[in-house]
């Protein structure tokens, strides 16, 4: 399961990363463009040997993933190349969802501000810095949408062509934001299963094509690193109580909670106790199923749900999300379309923070976690919210809008403000 043949003395500048793991058997591979293990065919991860890295250097660092660039797997020169520059969001402490919730302290993470609007634009600057280095010419992606729109934009930054699959009835706003690059957006039948079979096809035949989600997924994974480091340093250097993290392929939690170990064990934060919480919308919840049968095979599902970024129903990393929520004694839960849309407005009224279906999930959850006891309310809580509502406008349908039509008068408003 090789993209590109290259010869195993080749060494590559990838940072500190020292070689791909495989997350089953620990057979170490050299850095090359693999993304199976070739002893049992587990996936694999990229090892580090970390030199010393110090809070200072982080912080002289720009205001962009890029300052965690000694913790990646992208080359010494990465931002001497043309890229989206993605990361540096805010943290928005968060008083009144708070008080809505009936908590002590609450924390939203609104990666709504990288260049595309969602979280993909920091695996996307990752992949794409790997892919450069190690030789490949085009990006490309299989994609629920926010993926695709990352993709596009980078590849068109960087002056790379881009291959994008997409599943034909994704969200009008999230194909429009993907077209705009003019890259090659195509549009296939099914879902998003059935894309990412495709592109696993394509990326064998097409040998110089970096498919970030497929034979560059070592790399790209390691983007989502990015938001647990902003997260510590932002809170001063300290990790939260605990975190929701929403769950498509369920890369995003696990590698979250590989970046809150790797502070701890390089003394950038005091190494505390923490719980990671999964975010699943009801319609697309295999890995939230699995856990609460208490078992630890995923059965993969038929998606059905609104919230189409997260919906895959054979998630690739849910037996490892499934590992970090009960090592952390976390838990997984699923929440309705229904819940999804409040979850958006709760979010929206309280903060002024207008989230994608996604986000519905992580607030509708966390709700939901508050109501069962499972989260604690007199604990620091983070809320992941990875993409922006202009992408899902469809989802909210009839449910908002105008509170009256009135003729230009005053009196008119008065009356229709009751």
């Amino acid at each position: 399961m090789t993209a590109v043949t290259v010869p195993t003395s080749t060494k590559f500048d990838l940072g500190p990363a020292r070689a791909l793991l495989c997350r089953e058997c620990g057979n170490e591979t050299p850095l090359a463009p693999e993304y199976a293990c070739l002893e049992c065919f587990g996936p694999l991860e990229v090892a580090y040997d970390f030199g010393k890295i110090r809070r200072e250097d982080i912080e002289a660092g720009p205001r962009s993933i890029w300052r965690y660039r000694g913790l990646l797997p992208v080359p010494s020169t990465v931002e001497q190349h043309p890229n989206t520059d993605p990361g540096g969001t805010r943290l928005v402490e968060a008083h009144n969802l708070a008080k809505a919730l009936g908590v002590r302290k609450i924390w939203v993470k609104d990666d709504t501000g990288n260049p595309t609007h969602s979280f993909k634009d920091r695996v996307v600057g990752v992949a794409l810095a790997a892919a450069r280095e190690l030789g490949f010419k085009v990006l490309a992606c299989p994609s629920t949408g926010n993926l695709a729109n990352a993709v596009a934009a980078a590849a068109a930054r960087a002056g790379w062509k881009s291959v994008v699959l997409v599943p034909s009835n994704l969200e009008r706003a999230k194909i429009l934001m993907s077209a705009v690059y003019e890259g090659a957006l195509i549009a296939v039948d099914g879902n998003y299963d059935d894309v990412n079979r495709l592109a696993q096809e394509l990326a064998a035949e097409n040998e110089d094509w970096a498919f970030v989600n497929v034979n560059v997924r070592p790399y790209y994974a390691e983007g989502s690193k990015t938001l647990g480091y902003e997260v510590a340093e932002q809170l001063g250097w300290r990790l939260p109580d605990q975190i929701v993290v929403p769950i498509a392929s369920g890369s995003q939690l696990t590698k979250v909670d590989k970046a809150f170990r790797e502070l701890g064990q390089l003394d950038l934060v005091e190494a505390s106790p923490y719980k990671v919480f999964g975010a699943q919308a009801t319609g697309c919840s295999p890995i939230s199923a699995a856990f609460k049968a208490g078992h630890d095979v995923i059965r993969p599902v038929r998606p059905d749900t609104i919230a189409r970024s997260l919906a895959i129903g054979a998630p690739a990393d849910g037996p490892y999300v499934l590992d970090a929520v009960r090592r952390t004694n976390g838990a997984i839960e699923d929440v309705t379309d229904e819940e999804v849309v409040e979850g958006i407005k709760l979010l929206a009224r309280t903060e002024g923070i207008f989230a994608e279906t996604a986000g519905g999930v992580t607030v509708a959850t966390a709700k939901k976690l508050i109501e069962s006891g499972q989260l604690d309310p007199d604990a620091e809580t983070v809320l992941l919210i990875t993409g922006d509502g202009l992408k899902t406008l469809d989802a909210l349908g009839d449910t908002i809008g105008p509170r009256a039509t009135v003729p230009p008068s005053a009196e008119a408003v008065i009356k229709a403000l009751g």
